[in-house]
């Protein structure tokens, strides 16, 4: 069992509660709103205001936070709102909003927009709190690692030109010609210039950095949140923990991320953490087309296919724009058309590696051969330990590309 914490000293004034600690206590909430209904999920939903008020009641009452008064006039009620305890809550809703971490915005059926009540309302997360989910996600995942840590991981190799390091070499053909005067000069006092060979001449290295195009495939399909296990709310979790890794220490390098189900489409990451689950087939060809052609429009020294999946393909699009969809087994017109994609990765000089949630034995067989035909690797994971296996192999391979 979870261990429980009494916050003591906010009993009768739950609204003080800083809102980077609220955020805390409701993340998991925030980034699991595709679990509501499992069994019709719509990938159209967004969470409501009522939705933001039911995960902070259940963040304090979890963590025993409520003031026994407050907590047995809530249960009397008919309406937990009209509560002193749904009062404060309201307040920490409003505190949200004020500090930057959500925005508030209402349906507008009629096209007139308006006020509505808070059960009409929707909310959005900041680019704020999106960064502080990252973060956060990123200290808890790697804090299971021990001590690793992930810094700019600077190539050993050298090209002169680029950024100076102070360490001096002979000049090689080829090298710019970043000349350090005070060693050449000492090279050639003593013969006089005019006996000046290209042995002579010194220049000061300067450190390569390399860099990295990663694209997140995320598999959304219905066997995501199925079988009583949430599959999509760990793999986002990793996902904004990749972007936030990246964007803080290895600002040359570029992610983006696409959701796969029934098709495929790129969605920024504002937008990832609310992102559901839907439709419902696996339609991994798409996806990979998709990813390539994002990774085309970059030019970077590695690119990389990082997909997050628990299921086989079961989807293609057609040339016609239609989905063939086959949930029975390793259909072979979607198997064929899916390796194809991962043939064309391969001679794109592009690495997938792929993170799989099952264990079924045509998966094994289906993710082994994608990793061999584009040299990547295969980890088969959990929910639960899926996260230090993505951002250690994203870490592994900015060290082997540099070494």
């Amino acid at each position: 069992m979870a261990r429980i914490t009494r916050y003591s000293k906010f009993e009768g004034e739950l609204d003080q509660l800083d809102s980077s600690e609220l955020m805390q206590m409701i993340q998991e909430a925030l980034l699991g709103q595709g679990m509501n209904d499992p069994y019709d999920p719509d990938p159209n939903a967004r969470p409501s205001m009522d939705d933001l008020f039911d995960a902070i009641l259940e963040a304090l009452a979890d963590r025993n936070m409520i003031p026994e008064d407050l907590l047995m006039e809530a249960m009397q009620s008919e309406d937990v709102r009209e509560t002193r305890l749904g009062q404060q809550i309201e307040r920490l809703m409003d505190k949200l909003q004020q500090d930057g971490f959500i925005r508030k915005e209402f349906d507008d059926e009629d096209g007139q927009g308006g006020q509505g009540q808070s059960g009409e309302s929707r909310f959005q997360l900041t680019d704020k709190s999106i960064d502080f989910l990252g973060y956060k996600s990123l200290r808890d995942l790697m804090g299971g690692l021990g001590r690793s840590s992930a810094g700019a991981h600077d190539t050993r190799e050298y090209a002169s030109g680029v950024e100076m390091t102070g360490e001096l070499k002979n000049y090689e053909f080829g090298d710019t010609l970043n000349l350090d005067t005070t060693a050449t000069l000492g090279n050639v006092m003593g013969k006089g210039f005019e006996n000046l060979e290209e042995s002579d001449l010194v220049i000061r290295q300067a450190e390569y950095n390399s860099s990295a195009a990663t694209i997140v495939l995320l598999d959304c399909s219905h066997s995501m949140i199925l079988y009583g296990e949430d599959r999509f709310t760990p793999a986002k979790q990793v996902a904004l923990a990749l972007a936030h890794l990246i964007r803080t220490q290895y600002p040359g390098d570029t992610v983006k991320f696409v959701l796969f189900h029934d098709s495929a489409e790129e969605v920024p990451v504002a937008k990832l953490a609310q992102a559901q689950i839907g439709p419902y087939h696996t339609n991994t060809a798409g996806g990979l087309r998709l990813a390539q052609q994002l990774l085309k429009r970059e030019n970077k020294d590695m690119k990389q296919i990082v997909m997050i999946t628990d299921g086989k393909p079961s989807a293609l699009t057609l040339p016609d724009g239609r989905i063939y969809k086959n949930a029975y087994g390793l259909d072979p017109y979607v198997l064929g058309a899916t390796l194809r994609e991962v043939a064309n990765c391969r001679r794109s000089g592009i690495q997938v590696n792929t993170f799989m949630l099952a264990r079924d034995p045509e998966l094994v067989g289906f993710v082994r051969r994608v990793s061999e035909m584009t040299k990547g690797k295969a980890y088969f994971t959990t929910p639960q330990n899926i996260g230090q296996y993505v951002l250690m192999d994203f870490v592994t391979n900015k060290t082997k590309l540099v070494n």
